[in-house]
């Protein structure tokens, strides 16, 4: 093996990675993914020992989002940025370790190697990566477990990430990490230590989905009912696609009366439904469809696209120089727009300037889809939706959350939503909508029969959702609801809404196309037995489950 990675859904033969990822990763990023997580284990053993004694680094909480993130699948393909910023791990690290001595916080020379391991030269570094990957765990079950609490750090780095850019913090969820980090590099923690950290990993992450939930709808304002345009304009415009709402705002100011229009794709159509994006005539609406699909889709664009965080597929020579990562993104010979400095926004002056020497955008499509169902805008509909509960014109809501992805398999879940009997409704968050937002599935009295939340972090409103439901329904289980979950996952962020669904009690989820390569048997058996978690098989036998 010259890799060996399995975080992904699409990971070869649902084994792993071990020669190049099917996301497009070669082997030397692969493997240099898996240094920074060592680094950054190594920056949370000192920041953990740290908070234990009141000593709070914010340089380290902040290396540590920003490491995590650059590592999920389809972020930064870019061998130099992830070799700069292991270099920069080693420089936090010794500002970590300065702070604990200034404070008078002994440091143990017992812990662990990543805590002190340290190279200049790139040979050295390369040769340390073949070592602290994945396998580097011996033991399956606690690989598994290790693993699993690791995808899920990835994901809270990621809604963590964005919130910060946005002024919001929690630090408890901050002093989990560095905790959680910390306990993987001890050796002598069993199943029975690690079942237990990876439902806490669960409970931080609702918490850190509520404070992006907190802090997008307090910059932005609560999501509402909107009907977005899927046709184009006659300027040129720029494409921008992942999940960071403070990079959306920026370039929308910056590109306002500058001829060239903006347009939304894969994950970023969530964007067309906050009040505060709306005042900026330019902002035209969405283009194209799920992130897989960019490569026919980029083409007939014609202009630049932004990149803000994951979802890049590695481009076609034909549109590479159109291609701009900004953030945790990243790709070798793409333009990479700074972070933000001294409080000033970040400088998009180039995407700009190069959109304007662009021919506008050829249509793909044309008409609108309706989203901006996320919690507020839902519970304001609570008595039309109660009301349909109870007189039977709602028998179930379908809980389809979650990624898409580039593989046959994933049309089972256009399928099941086109089977789906007319008194059921879906509800849904992430890039899995894509495989059935823009069908005539009609409505129920008015409601959309495919209620779309937002981006896969508004799964938290899903979850407000149905806990406001339990309560109005006076119901003690939340699993005594009307409510299904048949969830699609691809990657990392997707792992943690797993987890904060399974800590506030959900069961009998429905998990696919594929149940992770990672889940040993052993630890599938104990999530099966607890929690009721299974694959899917065909559609039919599915939603006679599901639905009855």
């Amino acid at each position: 093996m010259s890799m060996f990675c399995y975080q992904c859904q699409e990971t070869a033969k649902n084994r792993g990675c071990t020669v190049a990822g099917v996301c497009g990763k070669k082997d030397n990023v692969a493997n240099l993914q898996d240094l920074l997580i060592f680094v950054t284990r190594g920056v949370s053993l000192l920041a953990d020992l740290g908070r234990r004694q009141d000593v709070i680094v914010e340089k380290a909480d902040k290396f540590m989002f920003e490491a995590l993130f650059m590592t999920i699948t389809n972020a930064n393909f870019d061998p130099g940025k992830i070799l700069a910023k292991v270099r920069e791990g080693f420089r936090v690290r010794d500002f970590v370790q300065r702070e604990l001595q200034e404070n008078g916080v002994e440091i143990p020379e017992t812990l662990a190697e990543p805590a002190s391991w340290y190279a200049e030269k790139e040979e050295e570094l390369m040769a340390k990566s073949l070592t602290v990957g994945v396998m580097e765990t011996v033991n399956e079950d606690i690989r598994s477990l290790k693993e699993l609490v690791t995808y899920g750090l990835k994901g809270m780095a990621a809604y963590a990430e964005h919130a910060y850019n946005l002024g919001y913090r929690n630090d408890a969820v901050f002093a989990f990490m560095h905790r959680a980090l910390s306990a993987i590099c001890d050796k002598t923690l069993g199943v029975n230590e690690l079942i237990p950290l990876v439902l806490e990993t669960g409970e931080y992450g609702v918490q850190v989905m509520a404070l992006l939930d907190k802090a997008n709808t307090e910059s932005y304002g609560n999501p509402e009912i909107t009907r977005v345009n899927l046709g184009v304009r006659n300027n040129p415009g720029i494409l921008i696609s992942g999940h960071d709402l403070k990079d959306m705002e920026e370039l929308l100011e910056q590109t306002r009366n500058s001829g060239v229009d903006v347009y939304t794709h894969g994950e970023m159509l969530p964007a067309n439904y906050y009040p505060a994006f709306k005042k900026y005539p330019h902002f035209v609406g969405n283009y194209g469809n799920s992130w897989w699909k960019q490569k026919e889709e980029f083409e007939p664009f014609n202009g630049p696209v932004l990149f803000t965080t994951n979802c890049i597929v590695p481009p076609k020579n034909s549109y590479k120089d159109r291609i701009y990562t900004t953030g945790s993104a990243g790709f070798e010979g793409c333009v990479h727009i700074p972070d933000r400095e001294d409080g000033k926004p970040k400088d998009f002056s180039l995407i700009i300037e190069h959109a304007r020497r662009c021919v506008p955008p050829e249509a793909l499509e044309d008409g609108e889809l309706i989203g901006g169902f996320a919690h507020n805008q839902v519970l304001a509909l609570a008595d039309k939706v109660v009301g349909a509960v109870k007189s039977g014109a709602i028998r179930k809501f379908i809980v389809m959350a979650g990624c898409d992805g580039r593989m046959k398999d994933r049309v089972y879940y256009e399928e099941f939503a086109k089977k789906l009997p007319k008194d059921t409704i879906i509800l849904t968050a992430g890039c899995a909508k894509y495989r059935y937002n823009k069908l005539p599935l009609g409505d129920i009295d008015g409601i959309p029969r495919v209620l779309d939340a937002g981006q896969c972090n508004d799964s938290y409103s899903l979850a407000v959702i149905a806990l406001k439901l339990k309560e109005v329904f006076g119901l003690k289980d939340l699993n005594a609801l009307p409510i299904a979950y048949n969830i699609a996952w691809y990657e990392q962020k997707a792992v943690i809404v797993l987890l904060a669904l399974l800590y506030l009690g959900v069961k009998n989820i429905h998990l696919g196309p594929t149940l992770p390569a990672f889940i040993s048997p052993a630890v599938k058996t104990v999530l099966a037995e607890k929690f009721g978690l299974s694959g899917i098989s065909d559609v039919d036998a599915d939603m006679e489950a599901l639905l009855n």
